[in-house]
């Protein structure tokens, strides 16, 4: 099975959607991705159809934006 990717700022509504989704699907089901700090993944995450974080982008390929923290181009500023 492919892992799920979460798309994060750090942002402290990012942080905690963070820790619910690990606690509900598992850290081995989950790749964490800081775009503010891995910037060169927000190209892939805007690709992907990420339009704000926090956002989990499934193994299907469909994104699930969870409590808006920021919008895209805030985290490209």
């Amino acid at each position: 099975m492919k892992k799920s990717i979460f798309y994060h700022a750090g942002c402290s509504v990012c942080v905690s959607a963070e820790h619910e989704i690990v606690n509900l699907i598992g850290a081995e089901n989950v790749e964490l991705v800081h775009i503010g700090q891995d910037r060169d993944r927000i190209t892939e995450a805007e690709k992907a159809g990420v339009n704000s974080v926090p956002a989990l982008l499934t193994p299907n390929g469909n994104v699930l934006h969870i409590n808006f923290g920021a919008s895209m181009a805030d985290v490209k500023g």
